[in-house]
Order: structure tokens, then sequence, then C-alpha cells
């Protein structure tokens, strides 16, 4: 007696992408180890400008379907906006005076790019939102989330003391905050 051994259809599409996506990875490090320009060019765009994960996953969802972050998509937590006392021009942004130990909703659905130390700001996460914008938020204390990790609007980014600094840009230019908090 002999067993049918084909894949499940849905398997069978995960293991075409994810065999696609080995053989991109391998084909751009094998280019990299064996041409320094391409190697400088990839790491300047990569780390040095905005990288936009939001253009990727369109190009993804184009030919392959759905991503990996579609199942998380829009599952909004809550409609939670930043709670503050006083806010004032700070920087490329806003400082707003908030509680000590404030829990910092996310605004906007999206994708944690960045988290570290910004000059003038202390620790910050970077989240480039669904919406195209690249919100900072800054003087974190402790944080909720890890890097390239999908987070949903209304969940807990962290915590913040006394301030949290606030800079939203989009394609490198520094948006106005007035009408976004």
């Amino acid at each position: 007696m002999q067993h049918n051994r084909r894949l499940k259809p849905s398997i069978k599409k995960y293991v075409i992408k994810t065999m696609i996506v080995i053989i991109i990875t391998l084909v751009c490090l094998i280019i990299m180890k064996s041409n320094s320009q391409f190697k400088t060019d990839f790491y300047k765009y990569v780390y040095d400008t905005n990288f936009s994960f939001r253009d990727v996953t369109k190009i993804y969802n184009k030919y392959f379907g759905s991503s990996i972050y579609e199942k998380n998509k829009d599952n909004e937590v809550s409609s939670e906006k930043i709670a503050y006392n006083k806010i004032s021009k700070y920087k490329d942004g806003a400082k707003l005076e908030v509680a000590n130990n404030y829990a910092i909703p996310i605004q906007e659905s999206g994708i944690v790019v960045f988290i570290g130390e910004r000059e003038g700001y202390g620790k910050v996460v970077i989240i480039q939102q669904n919406n195209g914008i690249d919100m900072w938020y800054g003087n974190i204390s402790n944080t909720n989330v890890s890097l390239y990790s999908y987070v949903n609007k209304g969940s807990i980014l962290g915590e913040c003391n006394k301030y949290l600094y606030v800079v939203y840009k989009k394609n490198g230019e520094i948006l106005s905050y007035e009408d976004k908090i």
C-alpha cells in the first residue's frame, strides 16, 4: 500500500516562498562578498537611509500573496491616544509632559525599525507605520517590543518617565506633530 505523500497546498506555498527568500539572500551575500561597491551601496541603503518595509511588503504581496505581517495587520488593540499634560516644540518634534512610569500606547500599527540611543532623545523606538510615516518615541525607559517585530495600534510600546519625545518623518522629511497628537 502506497501513501500519497503530497504536501498540502498551504505548506507547499510556504516552502516555495521560503526557498525564494533563501535564494535571494544567498545571491545578495555572494554578490556582496565579490563586489565591494555593491556591499557599500547595500549597507548605505539599508543602514543609512530610510529602508521602506512597507514597500517591500507591497512587492511581496503583489508576487507572493499575503505576507507574514498581514495576519496581524489592523488588529487594533485600542484607540487610546497619548495622554499628556503639556506639549512643547523640541528639536524635530514635540516634548510631551507625561506621568511617571507612563505606559505608551502605539499610535499606528507598523514595524519596529530601530531601538537604540539618539542624541538628545535618549532611548528611542522608531516604528515604520503602515501609513508610511516613521514615528519616533524618545526617552523610553522600558520597552515591550523587539526590533523588526510587527506591532498593533494601541498595544503598549513601553514606559517613559516625565517626558516623552515624539517625531514624525516621511521619506526623510520632518512632519508637523500638531495634527497627529
